[in-house]
């Protein structure tokens, strides 16, 4: 494991490089943050500026498919065994033990799947809008609310086809989910072309062929959702809390899907709340 005094701008793992935003006190507890699709660890900078000033460290990193030198090509490469080993790569270098544990839309679900699985890691678990995956199932095959919600997934199945629409049409499309100008800008310097899309969209892919089983997570959990999320329904919101059996908080917003860059405050409010009762 690495000094706890160093700072972390990267971490390797199989031959793939990972950049890390690593901030706030060094000695700090280390609060890990997962970024969603289609962002980039950017995106929880108005959160981790809230979590330093009360003496967190935070570890932000691009994930696999975002970093430049963490972009296999392979559609297998973003299996969801892999995306956990990441996670736990950054867990490693950071030297800890254990880390407190944060993720939004798909770094939400990687999050919920790191705590299920590997719980002597994680002190804490926060997930911003993604319903634990066991319930967002459960939701799909109970009625139509979250399969109209979640029609783009079968969309991002076609081969290559996505990346090109998507790259084409980035700025428009944000702005009709509700992301702010100025972070649709910033994530479009980076990921509005087809190449840096692929690796993005090829989470969704592999998901389908993945066999990391979502079990019911045992660490002290809070989950924020946002009622106006145009992805993520009520349904799956309301049964996550039955598949975590360890302290749990339910935060309800009057909010959409992008919570770390429009709710910064209220998001940041609730992982304090959490770490504090996790200590």
């Amino acid at each position: 494991m690495r000094n706890l005094d160093e700072r972390i701008t990267t971490f390797s793992r199989d031959g793939l490089r990972f950049d890390v935003t690593d901030a706030g006190p060094i000695g700090g507890d280390v609060v890990v943050l997962l970024h969603g699709f289609p962002t980039d660890r950017t995106s929880w900078d108005r959160v981790a500026s809230r979590l330093h000033a009360v003496g967190l460290r935070t570890l932000a990193p691009d994930q696999r498919g975002y970093s430049p030198a963490a972009r296999p090509e392979d559609r297998d490469a973003y299996r969801l065994d892999e995306l956990v080993a990441d996670v736990l790569a950054l867990v490693d270098a950071s030297g800890r033990e254990q880390v407190h544990l944060v993720g939004h839309d798909w770094g939400g679900a990687l999050a919920w799947l790191v705590a299920g699985n590997h719980p002597t890691r994680i002190a804490s678990l926060t997930v911003l809008s993604t319903p634990h995956p066991a319930a967002m199932s459960r939701a799909w095959r109970r009625g139509n609310e979250q399969r109209l919600k979640s029609w783009y997934m079968a969309a991002l199945q076609v081969p290559r086809l996505p990346e090109r629409a998507m790259a084409a049409g980035y700025d428009r499309l944000m702005a009709r989910c509700g992301l702010p100008p100025d972070d649709r800008s910033r994530y479009a310097a980076k990921l509005a072309h087809a190449d840096a899309l692929a690796g993005p969209i090829n989470w969704y892919r592999a998901a389908r062929h993945s066999d990391v089983g979502a079990h019911r997570v045992q660490v002290p959990t809070t989950y924020v959702w946002g009622s106006r999320d145009p992805f993520l329904g009520r349904t799956a919101a309301e049964l996550t809390r039955e598949h975590v059996r360890g302290d749990y908080e339910f935060v309800e917003l009057d909010a959409g899907h992008w919570l770390p860059e429009t709710r910064d405050a209220e998001s940041a409010a609730a992982i304090l709340r959490r770490v504090a009762r996790a200590g």
